[in-house]
């Protein structure tokens, strides 16, 4: 009779005390980029908290879609839910209203209610690592860039790579095609080869999958990747990439909210919280460039160094900032202007194509 009781009132303790987190991803999981990187840190909080439950829905696009799949977490039962892309922005307002006792986290957005909270990386800290060692690899002085969409968490991780090339390698430009999207696959191939023809030996990106690491690997020309490691898809000639460990913001995060401790704010943590940073290295890259990465990785921990510090002026020439001034959040989160050391499609219509 005792072990009958036990038994009932484990049942009922673990179903009060259960606490359940939400999903929401905008590509698959196995994409082996940007949901891959979420989807181990929804594994990561699974393991680390006993009682706890997850949910997720993969694929969802933005608007009524992402709506629906928010207001189906929350009469799923989720305490908490994580709306993981920048396209979720408004339905996550709209959603969190109708469930007040709802906490809802968005990725990378900027807009902020009662029950909702925002949180990113500051990945241009290891955009800009990954510029270092794009131009110090590069013989050509040309680095191509394959980008998604023009937001501001997408432009400002362009410049900081873009920085990072300038201070390797002055001579150095990147050439720039934007996509449209996040995976595109058809546009990704022809993109790459494109910049190829235009004379680049490597190339860098911010899409969701590795399509344009494995396209570059087929040319036999280096590339960095973004989100995971995507060196198994180009062993040979991939040679690092910026990339995501959610894990423990994951777990962060979920532990405030069971404490009571959670507020709404804004949470951007830089590379000393482990939260950014970069794949291995290939074994080509040189020990001075191995170096130069350490020592700007430790001035950015103490703040001795700044990415986005000026002087930086735009495509144009103008001045954006001025010399020794540092942008606040505010501007990074908001920046819609590209560094002078980048071409995009127009700058590039005038070179001449290169043969490979």
């Amino acid at each position: 009779m005792k072990a009958l009781f036990l038994a009932v009132f484990i049942l009922i303790f673990s179903t009060v005390f259960c606490f359940k987190v939400g999903f929401i991803y905008i590509g698959p999981v196995e994409d082996c980029g940007w949901t891959y990187a979420h989807e181990f840190g929804r594994q990561y909080i699974e393991m680390m908290i006993n009682d706890l439950e997850t949910e997720y829905y993969e694929n969802v696009s933005g608007g009524k879609e992402s709506a629906d799949k928010l207001r189906k977490l929350a009469e799923n039962g989720c305490d908490l839910i994580f709306a993981t892309s920048y396209d979720y922005m408004d339905s996550v307002l709209e959603v969190a209203t109708e469930y007040p006792d709802v906490i809802f986290m968005h990725c990378s957005g900027n807009k902020r209610s009662e029950n909702v909270g925002t949180y990113f990386g500051r990945m241009y800290q290891a955009d800009f690592l990954a510029g270092l060692v794009a131009g110090k690899t590069s013989k050509t002085n040309l680095i191509g860039y394959v980008a998604p969409v023009k937001i501001p968490e997408v432009v400002r991780g362009i410049n900081a790579f873009a920085i990072g090339v300038n201070k390797a390698n002055d001579d150095a430009k990147v050439l720039l095609e934007w996509i449209g999207d996040w995976t595109d696959k058809e546009k990704e191939v022809a993109a790459t080869e494109k910049l190829i023809k235009h004379g680049v030996d490597v190339v860098a990106h911010g899409m969701d999958t590795a399509t344009v690491n494995i396209t570059a690997d087929k040319f036999g020309i280096w590339s960095i990747g973004y989100n995971y490691d995507m060196s198994k898809y180009a062993f040979d000639t991939h040679l690092t990439a910026p990339v995501w460990y959610w894990g423990q913001l994951y777990l962060d995060i979920v532990e405030s909210v069971i404490h009571g401790t959670w507020k709404s704010e804004a949470l951007w943590p830089g590379i000393d919280s482990g939260i950014v940073g970069l794949a291995p290295l290939n074994s080509f890259v040189s020990s001075e460039t191995r170096r130069l990465i350490e020592k700007y990785r430790i001035d950015m921990i103490l703040e001795r160094f700044h990415v986005f510090e000026g002087p930086l002026r735009n495509q144009l020439g103008e001045v954006k900032i001025k010399k020794g001034a540092v942008p606040d959040d505010h501007y990074l989160l908001t920046i819609d202007w590209l560094v002078e050391n980048i071409e995009d499609d127009e700058g590039m219509s005038e070179r001449v194509p290169h043969i490979h």
